[in-house]
C-alpha cells in the first residue's frame, strides 16, 4: 500500500502530475481556443527609444494583458505546488507566503534578464543564479522564505513540461547526420569525462563528475538537472555544474561563431558544430544566427536531436549508480532497488514526449504542437527560474570554493569541452564535408 501512496506523496511523482496537469490545460486551451492559458513573458524592454525590437517597459506594465498573465502564472504554479506540499504532509501556511516571496524574486529575475542589452548576452538562468547568490551571500535568506526553496521539485516539474517539446520527428529532419553528430559523440564525451574525472583527476565527488559531464556533452542546465537527480547530486553540485556551464556557454556563444567564420567553414558545418558543442539551446540559436539562417536551422536541429538524449542518459546514470557506484557489497541490487532509486519524473518526461510526437502531432498537426509548446515553454521557464533562484539562495560561495577541489572540477570541464569540440568537429567534417556522404538539403 505504501508503494501506491507514493504516487501522491512523493516529490518525484507529484512533479509528474503537476507537469501533466499543466500540459493537459495547455493542450485544451490551444486546441479548443476556449481560453487563454498563456503565462507571463517579459518582452525585451528598454528605457530608451533607440533599441530595435524592444518595447518600452512602461508600455508593458501599463498593459492589462501583462497583469492578467502574471495572475494566471502565479495562481497556476502557486496552487499546484501548494497542493504538492500539502500532499507531502508539510505546512501550507508556511509555504504560501514563502512561495509568493520567491515568485516576486523570480519576477525581478525575468525583468532584469529581459532588458535589451543584458538579454543579448546572458539568459535568465544566469541572472536567477546571480541574484539568488547575491541575496544568500550578503543579507542572507530570511527563515520565512526557506519553505519555498524546493529546487528539485521545481526542476523535476519543469523537465516533465519540457518533455512535450522534445519531438522524435526532429530526427527525420536531419536524419542520420544529426544522429551521428548528436547521439554518437555525446555518450563518448560522457564516458571520457567520467574516466578523466574519477581516474585521472581523482575527484571524489562522483555525482558532480557525471553531472558536469552531462552538462558539457548534452545541453547544459537541463541535462545537469536530470542527470544530477539520477546520480543523487547535492544542491552545491548542481550549482557548480550550472555556473561553470553558463560561464563557458557565454564565452563559446560569442567566440565560436567568430572562429568558425575565420576558418572559412560553411554555414551547415559551422551550425552543426555549434549545435553539438554550445551547451544552452538558446545560446545555440543565437550563435547559429551569427553565422546565417542555414547555420541557425542546422544548429537548432542538432541541439534538439541531442536534447532527446536527456531522458535516456538520466535512466542510464540511475542504473549505473545503483548497480556500480553506490552498490553495497553486502547485498545484491535487484530491480526493486533500481526502481526505488530511479527518478520517476523521467517517466513523465518520456510520456510527454511520446504524447506530443505520436498522438497530438499526428491528430492536430505540427502547427498545433508548436502553438501548445509556445504556451508550455513559459511554464517550463518559470519552473526553472524558481529552481535556479532557489539554487542561488541556497548556495554559499565558501561551499562552492570547497567543492571545486583545488580547481580539478574546472579542469574537468575545460579538458572535457575541448575533447567534445574536437570529436564533434571530426563527426561534422566526416558527415557534412561532402567527401564521404552527400550534403543534405534542408527546406
Amino acid at each position: 500500500m505504501s508503494a501506491i501512496s507514493n504516487l501522491w506523496k512523493k516529490e518525484d511523482w507529484l512533479a509528474v502530475w503537476i507537469g501533466a496537469i499543466i500540459i493537459l490545460i495547455g493542450c485544451i486551451a490551444v486546441l479548443t481556443g476556449a481560453f487563454d492559458f498563456s503565462a507571463l513573458k517579459f518582452s525585451t524592454w528598454t528605457i530608451g527609444e533607440d533599441a530595435p525590437k524592444a518595447v518600452a517597459l512602461g508600455t508593458q506594465l501599463a498593459s492589462w494583458a501583462f497583469w492578467r498573465k502574471l495572475l494566471v502564472t502565479v495562481l497556476t504554479l502557486g496552487i499546484l505546488f501548494t497542493l504538492g506540499i500539502k500532499l507531502q504532509g508539510e505546512s501550507v501556511k508556511k509555504f504560501i507566503p514563502a512561495f509568493i516571496g520567491l515568485f516576486v524574486i523570480s519576477v525581478i529575475v525575468r525583468l532584469v534578464s529581459a532588458e535589451f542589452t543584458l538579454n543579448r548576452y546572458l539568459e535568465w538562468a544566469f541572472w536567477a543564479l546571480l541574484i539568488g547568490l547575491l541575496i544568500s551571500n550578503t543579507v542572507g535568506i530570511p527563515n520565512w522564505l526557506r519553505p519555498a526553496i524546493r529546487t528539485e521539485f521545481y526542476i523535476k516539474t519543469g523537465l516533465v513540461i519540457m518533455g512535450f517539446s522534445v519531438l522524435f520527428s526532429n530526427i527525420a529532419k536531419f536524419g542520420l547526420y544529426g544522429l551521428g553528430i548528436a547521439w554518437i559523440v555525446t555518450p563518448i564525451v560522457i564516458i571520457f569525462m567520467w574516466w578523466l574525472g574519477t581516474k585521472v583527476l581523482k575527484i571524489d565527488n562522483k555525482p558532480m563528475v557525471i553531472t558536469l559531464a552531462a552538462a558539457t556533452s548534452v545541453c547544459g542546465t537541463s541535462a545537469a538537472i536530470a542527470t544530477g537527480a539520477a546520480a543523487g547530486a547535492k544542491k552545491n553540485d548542481l550549482s557548480i555544474s550550472i555556473s561553470i556551464s553558463i560561464i563557458f556557454t557565454i564565452l563559446m556563444m560569442v567566440f565560436e561563431p567568430m572562429i568558425i567564420k575565420a576558418t572559412g567553414m560553411g554555414q551547415m558545418m559551422g551550425g552543426a558544430l555549434i549545435g553539438g558543442t554550445v551547451d544552452s539551446t538558446g545560446a545555440v540559436v543565437l550563435a547559429g544566427s551569427a553565422l546565417g539562417p542555414e547555420a541557425e536551422q542546422v544548429a537548432s536541429l542538432v541541439k534538439m536531436i541531442q536534447n532527446i538524449l536527456i531522458g535516456f542518459i538520466a535512466f542510464a546514470v540511475a542504473l549505473f549508480f545503483a548497480t556500480k557506484v553506490d552498490k553495497d557489497p553486502t547485498r545484491k541490487v535487484g530491480a526493486g532497488e533500481i526502481w526505488t532509486r530511479f527518478p520517476k519524473f523521467i517517466i513523465g518526461f518520456f510520456v510527454a514526449s511520446l504524447v506530443a510526437s505520436f498522438i497530438i502531432q499526428p491528430l492536430a498537426g505540427a502547427d498545433s504542437v508548436k502553438a501548445i509548446n509556445g504556451v508550455l515553454d513559459q511554464y517550463k521557464n518559470w519552473a526553472f527560474v524558481l529552481a535556479f533562484t532557489s539554487i542561488g539562495l541556497d548556495t554559499n560561495f565558501r561551499e562552492i570554493a570547497r567543492n571545486l577541489q583545488g580547481g580539478k572540477v574546472l579542469w574537468l570541464y575545460i579538458i572535457g569541452q575541448a575533447f567534445n569540440i574536437l570529436l564533434t568537429f571530426f563527426a561534422v567534417w566526416f558527415l557534412l564535408s561532402g567527401k564521404f556522404f552527400p550534403i543534405p538539403v534542408l527546406g
